[in-house]
């Protein structure tokens, strides 16, 4: 996810606050949106623009279907030419040299999300908040069109738990994992890293739903204690303890955990990013080309199944995802709701794309058209799958 910025918030712009004054803004601080007034967004499906509107949904949905499909053969098939990202992991190559340096890379990994979960994710928006910002912190909020930021932020915390537990049914702790290690080798390291990483999920689930009608709850605040109690136990004392380890012994068993944590988490999470892609293209194609509330419905649903995968994949935000910049492609945040509009009136879709010889600013720009939150807010308002406007449904 892209840092937030208030530059490229187009959305902010368009929607309007009950007046606060400065005198207002010194009041006790509201808890969410039920006591502030937030106008309708003003970019809606019409009978003009519906062909439009699902047909950018659709080219969107065919990107992320086309990006995970690329992330998944990276890792799986080859990268750069070369053996599979997965392979080179495992195997060594000069960027993680020793089963050390890729063990770390995955305590790295995980230590970064959960400080994003806290201090961006949820952080961000309780800041702006509490400055009284209350327009530019809901449209900080990633996910508030779907009202699905809880499960997102959940879902990542829950790559970390996968990631520490080498499997993904969030019981199982493989023999050769972070965990069955820990439980060999340093108990007590061992119950404090799963206890943080339980704590922080129970904390973020414990907040007022939909985060971005709560964001001045308590609540919030102990998410974003849980999230730093976390980071600070995997960079400090798990990540320190690791670096700490020598011996071949040690070298042996960390390649093990290396191999476990390839191939039961990493590739089969992919793999199912692949597959629930192509499944929402899927839907959304169907959507295109027979627009109706159930296709909608449809939609909406396979967007939060492809969105699941992605989620938990975020503690391993590196290789392929970070060299190629699929992770700007897919999850982009915020986005550039102008240029948004622009694309439904006039039905041109060129801007989603970019070539090797773009630069910067036109990566950028393509990235903030396109990508889950881009089908999101086609396939979601209000926390509910969009319909097809009364008009164009009884043509």
């Amino acid at each position: 996810m892209k840092t937030f910025n208030l530059k490229t918030l187009g959305l902010a712009a368009m929607v309007s606050l009950a007046a606060c004054s400065d005198e207002e803004t010194t009041k006790t601080m509201p808890e969410g949106t039920d006591e502030v007034t937030l106008a309708t967004d003003n970019i809606d499906i019409t009978a003009q623009n519906l062909a439009n509107w699902t047909a950018y949904a659709c080219r969107v949905a065919e990107l992320l279907a086309q990006d995970a499909a690329t992330l998944h053969a990276d890792w799986d098939v080859s990268y750069k030419g070369g053996a599979s990202f997965a392979t080179q992991f495992k195997q060594g190559n000069s960027a993680y040299p020793s089963a050390i340096s890729c063990v770390e890379q995955i305590v790295d990994g995980c230590a970064d999300i959960a400080n994003e979960v806290g201090t961006a994710k949820i952080g961000e928006p309780r800041d702006l908040w509490e400055s009284g910002k209350y327009t530019e912190a809901v449209y900080a909020v990633e996910s508030w069109y779907s009202y699905h930021s809880i499960d997102d932020y959940a879902n990542n915390i829950r790559s970390i738990q996968n990631a520490f537990y080498g499997s993904r049914d969030g019981r199982t702790e493989a023999e050769h994992s972070l965990a069955g290690y820990l439980m060999a080798h340093n108990a007590p390291l061992y119950t404090e890293t799963k206890a943080a990483i339980t704590a922080a999920i129970s904390a973020i689930e414990n907040m007022a739903a939909p985060f971005r009608s709560h964001i001045g709850n308590s609540g919030v605040l102990a998410a974003m204690d849980a999230c730093s109690s976390l980071e600070q136990v995997l960079s400090n004392r798990l990540k320190g303890y690791i670096t700490s380890l020598t011996g071949e012994a040690e070298g042996e068993e960390l390649a093990r955990i290396v191999e476990n944590y390839v191939d039961n988490v990493v590739l089969p999470t992919y793999a199912d990013l692949a597959a629930c892609n192509r499944q929402l293209s899927t839907a959304v194609a169907t959507l295109r080309d027979n627009p109706s509330d159930a296709a909608f419905k449809a939609a909406a649903e396979a967007w939060m199944t492809a969105r699941a995968p992605w989620e938990k994949s975020e503690a391993f935000l590196f290789g392929p995802v970070d060299e190629e910049g699929l992770d700007p492609n897919m999850d982009s945040w915020p986005l550039d709701q102008a240029a948004i509009a622009n694309i439904l009136r006039t039905g041109d879709f060129s801007d989603l794309e970019y070539g090797q010889e773009a630069g910067d600013k036109e990566v950028e720009a393509a990235q903030n058209v396109r990508g889950f939150h881009t089908l999101e807010f086609l396939l979601f308002k209000e926390g509910k799958p969009r319909t097809v406007p009364q008009a164009a449904a009884n043509q």
